[in-house]
């Protein structure tokens, strides 16, 4: 008998003991009637309740909510992980798990208290924005930038995109000191403590490989995209030989800071942080029980004794982030490509005009002043660089001599030189050199509401969208989704748009105008990596002579 109905029967026999006696016959049969219609009615609505959003996953039930007109699943634990240790599976649930709220991501310096709910070491939750449950639709995995350091999938919501015909999914998983402290050389039983952060965004793509057809996603057609330390995922998971069957496509937007992190390196800086905790291999068990304010403080301090503290900005990343081990992650991303077994999945790759290059735009400056500010940069290659900004950018100001991107531009076109030659799959290039109304730039992050069509969510940069702001959002966000389906992002209305090599050197600009260029900027970008990169070379030309 199918549960509801014994329900029924059971109700209607207390009914009976309740009302035995021949004069409470009538009574009891109305109570009987008004209880099967109230019950009858509560099962249709719970039954139309979860046809409409409650989901049936490995791990329980969950049920999602109304966000801005998609289907949204927010919080959903695909992981729950032990200090320093690769992720496990999630314990199974019995009860509906109501999913209308952020989960919360991992821990970092935020500068105020904050609660579990809102940060926490168990901080591994997947969202989902979906419009049709019982569709086959390509699925986009989105990584939060923060430089393998800090941020929140909270950023940058996907409700916008996933209308867009794509099933969206975000993440939270560990950063900074709790997703890769290598104490590797202190103790086997963290051999893998160094990449474990990289660990549960494998472990997200394999929730979504088991359970994405549930929310009307293909498991088998996956694009992994992210900017900036999300594009530095993107890249690495290129590198990864365990995520090589969990994803199909991706999307690298602002991300090519280079990575120097080498296996020594990272152990060094294990030790030295146990060092500063007072620690030892013996008694390593204690590291489980250090207060997070007071081990990420520790790291820090190790990390200027030891390898040095990194700054923000600077060309290369090193410290707490992703080290190749020979197992987990086989190489480093962007030096200058990615790891062969990747080469059948298509990449756009692309950056901003200004990216986190110091603006200038609120005093206009002459060309001589500008040139006086160049020159501690640029030496005696300065007036090289301004002829080659002329060529690049004719219609420039002598602002953007100052305030055009140094970081991530250069090594882009190296990347996307080397692995157009090097891969089956295609690469396309593109660059956003749209400007905010506010303070004339074209900064890291500011594609990202374009990219999600969430320009309501812009905020200061972008008070006030206007009709050619949404026009330029549903383009970038119909082209993002397509890539997604395709691997080749063509859309109606933009001008036919070809795979990149070093020769053609094609790029879509993407402004008002969208439209093509082809190389523009070689020249320019060649002195920019020999003047600006000064101090990769140094740390190059020292890792060479040990």
């Amino acid at each position: 008998m199918p549960k509801k109905c014994r329900y029924l029967e059971f109700f209607s026999y207390l009914c009976l003991k309740l009302y035995n006696k021949p004069k409470n016959i009538m009574h009891c049969k109305k109570i009987i009637s008004v209880s099967l219609l109230s019950l009858v009615t509560c099962f249709g609505l719970a039954q139309n309740a979860e046809k409409e959003n409650v989901v049936r996953i490995e791990s329980g039930l969950v049920q999602g909510f109304d966000h801005e007109g998609t289907l949204g699943f927010l919080g959903i634990p695909y992981a729950k992980v032990e200090r320093f240790m690769p992720p496990m599976p999630v314990d199974k649930w019995d009860t509906v798990m109501v999913c209308n709220h952020w989960g919360p991501m991992t821990m970092q310096p935020m500068g105020r208290e904050m609660s579990k709910d809102e940060m926490s070491e168990d901080c591994c939750v997947v969202n989902v924005w979906t419009t049709d449950r019982k569709a086959k639709k390509p699925v986009m995995l989105w990584l939060h930038g923060g430089g393998f350091d800090s941020g929140t999938s909270e950023w940058d919501p996907g409700m916008k995109l996933a209308q867009k015909d794509v099933v969206c999914v975000s993440i939270n998983h560990r950063l900074n000191i709790l997703g890769f402290l290598d104490l590797s050389a202190c103790s086997p039983k963290y051999k893998y403590s160094g990449n474990v952060g990289m660990m549960d965004v494998v472990a997200a793509l394999k929730w979504i490989r088991n359970n994405i057809a549930q929310f009307g996603g293909d498991p088998n057609n996956v694009t992994v995209f992210g900017e900036s330390g999300g594009g530095g995922k993107v890249g690495t998971l290129l590198c990864m030989p365990d995520a090589k069957a969990l994803f199909n496509k991706a999307i690298i937007l602002s991300g090519t800071i280079l990575n120097v992190n080498a296996k020594e390196m990272s152990e060094s800086l294990g030790k030295a942080v146990l060092a500063e905790l007072g620690i030892s291999n013996d008694s390593i068990e204690k590291i489980k029980d250090v207060p997070y304010k007071e081990l990420y403080a520790a790291g820090q301090r190790a990390m200027g004794k030891s390898i040095g503290t990194r700054k923000p900005g600077t060309p290369m990343m090193w410290g707490f982030g992703p080290t190749p081990d020979g197992e987990i992650l086989m190489q480093q991303p962007f030096q200058p490509g990615f790891a062969s077994f990747s080469d059948s999945k298509p990449i756009l790759i692309g950056t901003t005009f200004n990216e986190l290059q110091r603006l200038t735009y609120d005093k206009p400056v002459t060309l001589d002043e500008a040139r006086q500010q160049l020159i501690p940069v640029f030496g005696d290659r300065t007036e090289e660089y301004i002829k080659a900004f002329d060529e690049a950018w004719p219609k420039h100001s002598p602002n953007d001599l100052l305030s055009a991107d140094r970081l991530f531009r250069p090594k882009t076109i190296i990347t996307a030189d080397y692995i157009s030659a090097h891969r089956t799959a295609p690469t396309y290039m593109y660059m956003f050199t749209w400007k905010s109304p506010v303070h004339q730039g074209s900064v890291h992050g500011h594609e990202l509401k374009f990219v999600f069509n969430t320009l309501h969510r812009a905020g200061r940069d972008l008070p006030n969208p206007t009709a050619d702001d949404q026009k330029l959002a549903d383009i970038m966000s119909t082209v993002w989704s397509n890539f997604a389906h395709t691997g080749n992002p063509n859309a109606e209305g933009l001008p036919a748009w070809k795979p990149y090599n070093a020769e053609n050197g094609e790029m879509m600009i993407f402004d008002y105008n969208c439209y093509l260029r082809h190389n523009p900027d070689r020249k320019l970008e060649e002195i920019i990596d020999d003047c600006c990169f000064k101090q990769l070379k140094e740390f190059r030309e020292k890792q060479a002579k040990k």
